[in-house]
């Protein structure tokens, strides 16, 4: 009865934790703040305006394949260890604990804020006023872009660094592993080779989701449009019914030039930018380039692992002819053996024959 009732309590505090667990959001607004949120499901899809299915995609219980999802006020983003809600003014953040969400959150706590940039421009010092105003001009163009964008950016470019960063500490135990192979064929460096190309697989998953999903949003303008919040917000604010284009032109930090920034702003502001989604795609296909750059790393370790394995078995057939040409000398020697024994067992038995008749004197021994 107490192995049963400690197992029920064990059980308990384990439920217990699992739903604290689920709880626990950061809560992160747009002057880079952050704040703990204990809060439930029902007070999260009141917050945020989204459905239940929506929210479930970010439950940690639960296994969903790499999502980012435009909803009328916010972005669910479920990007392997990042799950995220991002809205035009906050992000909540699922389980601020772990050790790979920490990073993260003072990540976005120094990017989110408007006059970041701007600050670190500052600290330049006078004696550079040229770099300053070239400075000064970009940080002024990052700051039009729009709070879920820098916030999206920050997710992006976490989880692309996080998966590059496994690939490379990947590639680092697979290549020695496999010339130790090639060089000494043994159960152990067999098993080594196993596991890593296990976790190739596994990783290897893991990155095409990512791939196909930007991949998939690339492909898809209205999807695209979806995550534009801000402009939502406003096009719902406006008293004209968003007939006129907002006075920002989103812009990613990471890529494009100021002459391109000025020509998407102006194309925005010619066709009313209602379905412009250049600043966006441009975002999302220079880290599709790069997620596209780390599968490409993987491609290349699984056709090197793939040489390998036809390199052991070309390796193991010349054995095995080897074997089979031994296999064949001695089947050659025991013919040739056998063919003397055969004669010798003849003479040996006990049989009468009529051509010694009359010769008994040669078999007197």
């Amino acid at each position: 009865m107490q192995m049963a009732r400690g197992a029920v309590i064990d059980l308990q505090s384990v439920t217990k934790k699992k739903v604290a667990h689920s709880r626990s959001w950061a809560l992160l607004d747009s002057n880079g703040e952050a704040q703990t949120l204990d809060a439930d499901k029902y007070a999260i899809m009141h917050r945020v305006r989204i459905h239940a299915r929506d929210l479930r995609i970010l439950d940690p219980l639960l296994s969903y394949p790499s999502t980012i999802l435009g909803r009328d006020q916010a972005i669910v983003l479920n990007l392997e260890h990042i799950k995220a809600i991002i809205t035009a003014e906050e992000v909540l953040l699922r389980n601020p604990s772990d050790e790979h969400v920490i990073p993260i959150m003072e990540e976005l706590c120094r990017r989110l804020p408007k006059g970041s940039a701007n600050q670190r421009t500052d600290l330049l010092g006078d004696g550079q006023e040229q770099l300053n105003e070239s400075h000064d001009v970009d940080a002024g163009d990052e700051d039009e872009s729009p709070f879920e964008f820098r916030a999206l950016e920050v997710a992006l470019e976490a989880i692309c660094s996080f998966l590059d960063a496994r690939t490379t500490e990947l590639e680092t135990d697979a290549y020695p592993a496999l010339d130790e192979l090639t060089s000494k064929i043994s159960s152990r460096n067999l098993d080594r080779v196993r596991k890593l190309k296990s976790g190739m697989t596994r990783l290897t998953a893991r990155v095409q989701k990512v791939r196909d999903e930007l991949e998939q949003l690339l492909d898809d303008d209205d999807d695209m449009a979806d995550l534009y919040l801000s402009r939502k917000l406003a096009g719902a604010s406006s008293p004209v019914g968003g007939s006129v284009a907002p006075n920002w032109a989103p812009a990613s930090p990471t890529i494009g030039s100021r002459i391109g920034r000025a020509s998407r702003a102006s194309a925005a502001t010619t066709h009313g930018n209602e379905n412009d989604v250049e600043e966006l795609e441009m975002l999302l296909e220079a880290y599709f380039m790069q997620v596209d750059g780390t599968l490409n790393k993987l491609t290349t370790l699984r056709e090197y692992i793939d040489d390998t394995e036809d390199y052991i078995n070309i390796q193991l057939d010349n054995h095995r002819n080897q074997l089979i040409q031994l296999e064949l000398l001695l089947s050659s020697a025991t013919v040739a053996v056998s063919i003397y024994s055969l004669v010798a067992g003849i003479f040996g038995m006990n049989i009468p024959y009529p051509w010694n008749t009359g010769h008994g004197y040669l078999f007197k021994w």
